[in-house]
């Protein structure tokens, strides 16, 4: 497995694996002994950034991968993500990056995560009643405390990225990045990232699946599968942005790999700074996302994915309302 810097002094796999899938989310998520299985295959396959939240669950994908991963915890970076208002009993009330909040959650973390230490600890949305330099002083507090290595941000914009930066270094920003959902280009999120030397990890690097080629406007999702209530992933929406996938497939024709492979690897040759984290329950599709990382796109190659993906006028919110709603603008 290659690997790839983010920020200063982070270093992980090329391609990193994201957890969220494995509690909910999509259709009831995977059950606890699969959810090990895949985990325990990315380690073995040289996978060594792995991404949760406390929000998964609320907790459990955080206790899942405490279990998977404590035989292997200097092997690996953890990271996870705070940021909303959760209760104990799983209840939630909106954001909250209060200081003592985020204190009082990092021990819970530490707790379920089965560790000392956290790696890259995001916030995972921008609260806008907290001054994001409180957020990072208080970051930067538990790093010297040793409880926290890097600081992140997640759906931040160019702006905040700055402010928080210069009070505590970033060492990592997250955000959905794809060929179908191609924002941090324009916001000039992926440019502040360049300029103060941050990492960028890009989460739905597959489009939710639909870049892999596996959906068409004839699937059906389950009522608790979060892309049925996705504008995108309706029936005219997807219908209209299939062009995207006809595109991936004769690529990856021509290249002898598979539509999703050529998606993660467009991305990965975008910056050496990227590191994308695909989450899958199956063990054949960690190793066929893996292959991206040993697959060269020509720069003829890219600018010919490029071009041909930008003309594609992709239909529908990249999510629901609800959970965009969140997004720092």
């Amino acid at each position: 497995m290659q690997e790839r810097q983010l920020g200063q002094g982070l270093k992980v796999s090329a391609l990193g694996y994201g957890a969220m899938g494995l509690s909910g989310v999509y259709d009831g998520g995977a059950g606890k002994e699969d959810g090990l299985r895949v985990l325990h295959a990315a380690v073995e396959r040289g996978i060594t950034l792995f991404d949760t939240a406390e929000a998964y669950g609320p907790f459990d994908n955080e206790r899942l991968l405490g279990e998977a991963l404590t035989s292997v915890r200097d092997q690996v970076v953890i990271a996870t993500k705070f940021g909303f208002g959760i209760r104990q009993d799983g209840s939630r009330y909106g954001l909250d990056s209060r200081p003592e909040h985020i204190r009082e959650v990092v021990d819970t973390m530490l707790a379920r995560l089965k560790t000392d230490h956290i790696d890259l600890l995001y916030q995972h949305r921008v609260d806008p009643n907290v001054p994001i330099e409180d957020v990072a002083g208080t970051v930067g507090h538990l790093i010297q405390a040793g409880k926290v290595r890097h600081f992140g941000l997640s759906e931040a914009s160019a702006k905040t990225i700055r402010q928080a930066h210069a009070v505590q270094p970033v060492t990592a920003v997250q955000s959905e990045y794809s060929l179908w959902t191609r924002d941090p280009e324009k916001n000039g999120v992926l440019t502040a990232c360049e300029e103060l030397g941050i990492g960028f990890v890009p989460f739905s690097p597959l489009g939710a699946g639909f870049l892999t080629g596996t959906i068409d406007p004839s699937t059906k999702l389950a009522a608790d599968d979060f892309r049925s209530v996705s504008p995108r992933f309706q029936q005219d929406a997807l219908q209209a942005n299939m062009a995207l996938v006809d595109l991936l497939k004769r690529v990856a024709a021509e290249k002898t790999a598979t539509p999703a492979q050529i998606a993660l690897a467009w991305l990965l040759a975008r910056k050496p700074w990227i590191v994308p984290i695909p989450g899958t329950r199956k063990v054949s599709r960690l190793e066929e996302n893996i292959g991206a990382v040993d697959l060269t796109l020509t720069p003829a190659e890219l600018q010919e994915i490029g071009e041909a993906a930008a003309k594609v006028p992709v239909q529908g919110e990249r999510l629901p309302e609800a959970v965009l709603k969140f997004t720092n603008g």
